[in-house]
């Protein structure tokens, strides 16, 4: 009798612990645009792991590539009604619900690589990230999407005046729209899901993305011109919903804070020692790649800088913000 008692009891207690443990268990959705095998996508798998580690398991992470829990516009909303944990997006996307995000979708801001990530890991990109907590997002560090270029699917681009009358899919916002007016294509808004089709359906020319985002999304099979206009650079905020940040103690965040910035570096560093290599293979599987000369360079960087002026206009102070941290930087 006493032995089937204190068998009993050793079963209820390991059943009331397995209960406490699943309790305390939180999963976490991740989601991105971008195809499985991205740097991206690498670098959210780099912050699962070292989040599982770190939390013994208490915190799971499930990464969601290609879109398959929607539009970045959908994620937004769904992250600010606490329905999605967690998403990795083109930091500019945030202009709509934060003005002074456009400034990350200027042209030609950055000169590099280095000098992005001095400026998204300092106090201005903290600072960009803290302006997110009223609408309901936590930004807690930033991959790279990188220096976007031009592809299409009806001529080479030798000069700037052969980008006239092409039909090019764009981020849906505003700056955008205006810099691909300005050179006299037709912009198209899309959602990234919608991209490949509406190429591959000729329902626009073309498009523009960073190398590691062309080769990912196979646009080699649907187009056969490349451009290496470098014309913007895309940092992706790392965003949490605010209700689920704010459900987690200090400790948990963070092991969430800190693995975040630690799968930043990591992904950073794989997107630029990948570039050459995927840049050969959109090469190796049929896309033709040219590059402006210095001179067009200079008519495209001059076409850009009155959308600049009138976008940085309604952000004043940030704007300031930003130059001033780029000129001590290039000092």
């Amino acid at each position: 009798m006493k032995s089937t008692l204190i068998r009993s009891l050793v079963v209820a207690a390991a059943v009331l612990g397995a209960s406490v443990t699943l309790a305390q268990q939180k999963t976490l959705k991740f989601a991105n645009q971008n195809a499985a095998g991205h740097p991206i996508i690498q670098g959210m798998e780099r912050f699962k792991s070292l989040v599982e580690e770190r939390s013994q398991g208490r915190i799971r992470v499930n990464v969601f590539p290609g879109g398959q829990l929607g539009s970045d516009q959908a994620n937004v909303s769904a992250l600010q009604a606490g329905t999605l944990e967690m998403a990795s997006m083109n930091s500019g996307i945030f202009a709509s619900i934060v003005p002074d995000f456009v400034v990350y979708d200027f042209p030609f801001m950055f000169a590099n690589g280095k000098e992005a990530d001095a400026v998204v890991d300092g106090s201005f990109g903290r600072a960009m990230h803290e302006r997110l907590a009223e609408k309901g997002l936590v930004g807690i560090a930033y991959y790279e999407l990188g220096f976007r270029h031009m592809t299409n699917g009806r001529r080479a681009i030798n000069k700037v005046a052969d980008i006239k009358g092409l039909k090019l899919r764009v981020i849906p916002n505003a700056i955008n729209v205006d810099w691909v007016k300005t050179l006299g294509a037709n912009p198209t808004p899309l959602p990234w899901p919608e991209v490949y089709a509406a190429l591959e359906q000729r329902a626009v020319d073309g498009q523009e993305n960073p190398i590691p985002t062309i080769n990912g999304a196979k646009f080699y099979e649907v187009q056969k011109h490349l451009t290496l206009t470098g014309h913007q650079y895309n940092p992706q905020s790392i965003v949490v919903s605010k209700k689920v940040w704010d459900s987690f103690d200090a400790a948990d965040r963070k092991i969430l804070a800190d693995a975040a910035a630690e799968s930043a570096v990591f992904q950073r560093a794989k997107a630029r020692e990948l570039e050459a290599s995927l840049l050969a293979n959109l090469k190796k599987n049929g896309m033709q790649v040219t590059e402006l000369p210095a001179a067009e360079m200079q008519i495209l960087r001059d076409l850009m800088k009155p959308v600049i002026a009138k976008h940085g206009a309604k952000v004043a102070t940030t704007v300031s913000a930003l130059q001033a941290e780029l000129d001590r930087l290039r000092k």
